[in-house]
C-alpha cells in the first residue's frame, strides 16, 4: 500500500491528552499514534507533533529557543518536548510532540476566544516553519488542522519554499470545522509580514478581512475535511459558510476521510470509569451501568428507556430541537441525562427541564470525562440531532458502548448510522433528514417502540452496533495515502520514490 516511509510533522491548537477543547483535539492526539503503529514490513512512518505549550501542560525537557519577528520586534519561542505513547495490538510506539513556549502568549488560561489571538497563532506558524532545521527534522508532510495553523501553508508557499531545506515539504490541510475561520482585520498582513499585494480575493482577502481558514485553503497542496458526507457538503451554500465556490474550484484537492475513534481508551471491556465492563457477549451487564448512572444523576432507578446528551450546548448541535421535544418524550415515559456547557440560554432551557421533571432529567452543566463515559455506558439511546456535523464522535463512542445512537443524517453522522427501519439486517441506529422537532420525534418514538415491544431484536441491534470497527485503523491508511498524495503534488513523480 505504501511505497515508501514518510516523515511527518502533525501541527494543531489542540491535542489529547495535553490540550483540549474539541473533538481536534481528539483526532490529533489519536491519529499519529495510529500512523506510528501503522505499517507493512519494513515501512513505518516517524511522526511528530507540534502545538502550543499553554499554562499548565508540564514539559520539562527544553530542546531549543530561537526569536520570532513579529511586526518588527523579537518574540522568543522556547522548544520542549514531551511524547505520547501508541499501543495497538503488540505494536508500540512513541510520538514526539514538541511545545511551542512563549510566556507572553500562552501563559494564560484558557487556549481560544483571546483579543490578540491573530497575533498568537501567528506566531505559533512561524515557530512551526523555524523550528524544523534547528531540530534536524525535515518532513515530507506538513499536516495542518483548521484556522489556527493555515498561515504555516501561507508562510511555507511565500517566504520558504525558496530555501533548500523547504523546497521539498508538502502541506495538507484538514477541516474539521468550516464554521470556525480566524477571520481579522487586514492589519493581520503586517504581522504575517507581507504586503497588501495579498490581500485580493485569489489569496487571503475574505469579505474585507484576511481569513487564516482560507490561508489553508489556497495554499496547501491537499485539503480534507473529516467525512465524505461533510466534503460534498461543504461545497454548496448550506454548508460552505461562503466558502463554498473555493472548495468547489479545488475539488479535485479536497477529500473526506472519516474520524475514527481510539480503542484503546474507548472498550467498556477494559474502561475502568465505568462501574461494570462488559462486552458484546454479555451486554446484560450494561444494565448496571444504566442504574449507576440512573442513582449518580438523581434518576428514578428502573427500567425507563435513558436518553443521554454528551455534548457542547451549542445551536450546531439541534438542542433547540431536543428542549422541544422532551416534555413529549419524558412523558412518555423514557429519561434524559445531560452533560454539556455552552450557550446560556441551552444551559437554562435543561436547567428549567431538570427542574420541571425531577427524577426523569438529569442534568451536568460542565465537562466531566468520567461522567461521560457512565452516560455512553448507561443510556440507551444517544441523540445528536445536529444541524451539521463535519463527523462527530459521539455516536461512534456511543455505538461502541452498545448505545443506539439517534441522528439527523448529515456529514459524518450520515456516514456511520444507518437506519434500523430501513434495513433491519444492517442498520445500526435510528436516521432522520428533516430539520424538525417533529422529525426528530418520531425517529425517537420509532426507537422506543423498537426498545419495548422487540427486546430480542433491540439486543440483536445493540450487539451489532458494539461491533462495528470505528477504529482509527483504515483512516490512518487513508491519511499516508493522502499525505503521498500531497506528495505528487509538490514533486515530481519520480522524486516520491526516493
Amino acid at each position: 500500500m505504501f511505497d515508501r516511509s514518510l516523515r511527518i510533522l502533525l501541527v494543531s491548537p489542540e491535542v489529547t491528552p495535553l490540550a483540549k477543547v474539541g473533538g481536534l483535539a481528539d483526532v490529533a492526539g489519536s491519529l499519529p499514534k495510529a500512523i506510528a503503529t501503522l505499517g507493512q514490513g519494513e515501512i513505518s512512518h516517524d511522526i511528530r507533533v507540534a502545538m502550543p505549550r499553554y499554562k499548565g501542560i508540564e514539559a520539562r525537557e527544553y530542546v531549543t529557543d530561537f526569536p520570532v519577528e513579529m511586526e518588527g520586534r523579537q518574540e522568543t519561542a522556547i522548544i520542549r518536548r514531551t511524547q505520547i505513547e501508541a499501543h495497538l495490538g503488540p505494536a508500540h510506539a512513541v510520538v514526539p510532540v514538541y511545545l511551542i513556549d512563549n510566556y507572553h502568549y500562552f501563559n494564560r488560561d484558557g487556549i481560544y476566544a483571546h483579543a490578540d489571538d491573530a497575533d498568537r497563532f501567528i506566531f505559533f506558524s512561524k515557530a512551526v516553519l523555524e523550528m524544523l532545521p534547528r531540530l534536524g527534522f525535515q518532513p515530507d508532510i506538513l499536516h495542518l488542522n483548521d484556522w489556527q495553523t493555515g498561515a504555516i501553508a501561507f508562510l511555507l508557499e511565500t517566504r520558504y519554499r525558496h530555501n533548500p531545506f523547504y523546497e521539498r515539504m508538502a502541506t495538507l490541510f484538514t477541516i474539521h470545522n468550516l464554521q470556525y475561520q480566524g477571520n481579522f482585520d487586514r492589519q493581520v498582513l503586517r504581522k504575517l509580514g507581507v504586503g497588501e499585494e495579498y490581500f485580493h480575493p485569489e489569496s487571503l482577502e475574505f469579505y474585507g478581512q484576511v481569513s487564516l481558514l482560507k490561508a489553508g485553503l489556497v495554499y496547501s497542496q491537499i485539503l480534507n475535511t473529516v467525512s465524505p458526507t461533510y466534503a460534498e457538503e461543504i461545497k454548496t451554500p448550506t454548508y460552505g459558510e461562503r466558502l463554498e465556490g473555493l472548495l468547489r474550484k479545488r475539488s479535485s484537492d479536497l477529500f473526506g476521510v472519516l474520524n475514527g475513534i481510539n480503542y484503546h481508551e474507548f472498550n467498556p471491556a477494559t474502561d475502568p470509569r465505568i462501574v461494570r465492563n462488559y462486552t458484546s457477549t454479555n451486554i446484560e451487564a450494561k444494565k448496571d451501568n444504566k442504574s449507576a448512572l440512573q442513582e449518580e444523576l438523581g434518576l428514578n432507578v428502573g427500567d425507563y428507556p435513558l436518553l443521554g446528551i454528551v455534548s457542547r450546548l451549542v445551536s450546531q448541535k439541534g438542542l433547540d430541537l431536543v428542549t422541544e421535544v422532551a416534555p413529549a418524550i419524558i412523558e412518555g415515559g423514557a429519561q434524559l441525562a445531560v452533560l454539556g456547557t455552552g450557550d446560556p440560554h441551552y444551559e437554562e432551557s435543561f436547567r428549567q427541564l431538570a427542574q420541571r421533571y425531577p427524577g426523569q432529567v438529569g442534568l451536568r452543566l460542565g465537562f466531566n470525562s468520567v461522567l461521560a463515559q457512565r452516560i455512553y455506558a448507561g443510556a440507551d439511546l444517544f441523540l445528536m440531532p445536529s444541524r451539521f456535523e463535519p463527523c462527530g464522535l459521539g455516536q461512534m463512542i456511543a455505538m461502541r458502548y452498545g448505545t443506539i445512537p439517534v441522528v439527523r443524517a448529515t456529514g459524518g453522522l450520515a456516514d456511520t448510522v444507518r437506519d434500523y427501519d430501513q434495513n433491519p439486517l444492517l442498520g445500526n441506529g435510528f436516521v432522520f433528514s428533516e430539520y424538525t422537532a417533529r422529525a426528530l420525534l418520531e425517529t425517537i418514538r420509532r426507537a422506543l417502540r423498537l426498545y419495548r415491544a422487540k427486546p430480542e431484536e433491540w439486543r440483536v441491534l445493540v450487539k451489532r452496533a458494539m461491533e462495528i470497527d470505528h477504529s482509527w485503523a483504515k483512516s490512518a491508511a487513508n491519511y499516508v495515502e493522502l499525505y503521498q498524495l500531497a506528495l505528487k503534488r509538490i514533486r515530481p513523480l519520480a522524486e516520491t520514490a526516493d
